[in-house]
Formats: structure tokens, C-alpha cells, sequence
């Protein structure tokens, strides 16, 4: 394959990479990692795999890791290298800032006045909202949540209440603790879908209420990583919801605050009333 040799400009590119299926790269993206002047990979490994599949050749130049565990000296000096020509930097798969280290990077080469360009691309959030079944207008994305526990159903309880698709990152090894805390804090009846190996071969969307959904995974192979995505609240649930029952169960785990806030959202209900309630029942 040919590719274009024009130099780029200086400055920090974030080139999206396929999530699965190699081929999923566009021709500019193969065309910014020809010419970047230094490549940086969240994956050196899993990137110089990439540009040997597409024929891209690296001329001498060396792809420089850049992940979770890379210090301020290592960010410094692809800074440097950025204003004084071009970085493409690329994640392990899919677009980078999304879930990945390359935030702290960019907003740093912006804060140098250096120009960070995006290559846009696959996205794993974007092809699971497309084949998930959940409603699109309108979604919040809360990438991988605590491991821990406690402060799981923490972050749950305070995203339960938004009226938006949510959109969760996470790995097979804690996909079924996600669910069952999902469920527990935002009730079983919120529909829900398991999106895997997307854009692969065995590509599979494994939809059903949250309360269901660990029955629904008992028989699936999980691997890779996994987007997990649960439908808005629906107002006007709760006309047959004992809410008391929902709050004490909630109580039981959780500060009022974040029992009221699980049981809103749970119910689609304003969390001032729940939270009122909450504290009523309290005293009592």
C-alpha cells in the first residue's frame, strides 16, 4: 500500500486503532503513522503488530511506550518532541483519551501551545451504542468503575438518576460483580446489554433486564474487553413500587444520601422526594 509522505505539521495526533478487526483503520490514519516523525503507544507490542499488518514502514524510527505507568519525565519529553515535530500517538485499540493515559499528555502539549489533532476512528463506545438496543440521543459514558466494592455501588448510585443511556468499560474477570451491583442499586428491571468482541467474528449483544442478565452470562464466553450499557430511568414506574421497601433495602448497604439517590434512579423519581423520604424514615 502507498502512502502519503507529505510531512506533517508539528504538533501531538490521536490516531484511533482498530478494537478488533484489523482492517478497521482509515487511509489518513495509516498515512499520520507513516509520517509521524515518533510514534508513542499506550502498546508497543500490540502497535508494531498494527503497522506490520498494514505495511507501514518505521524508516528507523522507534515506537516509545507511553501507558498508566509512564512518569512525568517520559510525558515531558514527547511534550518536547511534539513542538518540535509530530507525535502520533495511539492506544492499545480504539480512540485514545477514551479510557487510556493519553489525556494528561495532550492537555499538557496544549498547555506548551502545541496543537493536538484528532484522526478519529473505531470506538468501542460508539459501536456498542449502535448494536446495544439502548436509546442514543443521549448517553453518559462512565468508563471502568472502582473495583472495590463499596465504592462501585458509590459511583453507581450517583450516575442511577441520569435520564441518558449509561456506558460502562469493563473487563470479563469483574463483569458479573458490575452487574449484580447494577442491579442491586438501580433495581432489576433496567434493561441492560452486554456488547463483546465487537467488530470480530463472534460479535454478540446480550440483552435483558439487569435482574436477568447474570443468568444471560452464565453460558457466554467472555473475553476481551466488555461494554456494558444500561437504558435510562423510566418516570412513572413507581405508582406500584413499594418505595419504602426500596429505601430500606438500599439503607442497608448505603448512606441515606446514596440510598436516595440508588432508589431516583432506580424508580425515575426526583431525588429531593426520595431523599425526604429517606430521612422520614430515618427518624421514625
Amino acid at each position: 500500500m502507498n502512502f502519503e509522505a507529505r510531512p506533517l505539521d508539528p504538533g501531538l495526533y490521536l490516531v484511533s486503532t482498530p478494537i478488533g478487526n484489523a482492517r478497521d483503520i482509515t487511509l489518513r490514519a495509516l498515512d499520520v503513522l507513516a509520517a509521524a516523525t515518533t510514534i508513542a503507544a499506550e502498546d508497543t507490542r500490540t502497535a508494531r503488530r498494527l503497522l506490520e499488518i498494514h505495511g507501514v514502514p518505521l524508516n528507523g524510527r522507534h515506537v516509545v511506550a507511553y501507558h498508566d505507568h509512564s512518569g512525568p519525565a517520559d510525558r515531558s519529553r514527547l511534550v518536547d518532541a511534539a513542538l518540535a515535530g509530530s507525535v502520533a500517538y495511539v492506544s492499545e485499540a480504539g480512540t485514545p483519551l477514551l479510557a487510556d493515559p493519553g489525556f494528561r499528555l495532550a492537555r499538557d502539549v496544549r498547555a506548551e501551545g502545541g496543537v493536538v489533532t484528532a484522526v478519529p476512528g473505531a470506538s468501542a463506545l460508539l459501536s456498542a451504542l449502535a448494536v446495544g438496543g439502548m436509546p442514543t440521543d443521549r448517553f453518559l459514558f462512565a468508563g471502568f468503575l472502582p473495583p472495590a466494592q463499596s465504592a462501585r455501588r458509590t459511583a453507581i448510585a450517583e450516575l442511577g438518576s441520569v435520564p441518558a443511556t449509561l456506558v460502562f468499560y469493563e473487563s470479563p474477570k469483574r463483569i458479573e460483580a458490575l452487574v449484580a451491583d447494577l442491579a442491586e442499586v438501580l433495581g432489576p428491571a433496567r434493561p441492560a446489554a452486554v456488547c463483546r468482541e465487537l467488530t470480530k467474528k463472534f460479535e454478540e449483544v446480550i440483552e435483558a433486564p439487569l435482574g436477568e442478565m447474570s443468568v444471560r452470562l452464565e453460558s457466554a464466553v467472555l473475553k476481551g474487553e466488555i461494554v456494558m450499557l444500561v437504558g435510562p430511568p423510566v418516570a412513572g414506574e413507581a405508582d406500584e413500587v413499594d418505595v419504602e421497601g426500596a429505601l430500606r433495602k438500599a439503607m442497608e448497604t448505603m448512606r441515606i444520601k446514596d440510598a436516595a439517590t440508588a432508589v431516583a434512579g432506580a424508580l425515575g423519581l426526583p431525588r429531593r422526594d426520595v431523599y425526604q423520604k429517606a430521612l422520614e424514615m430515618k427518624r421514625d
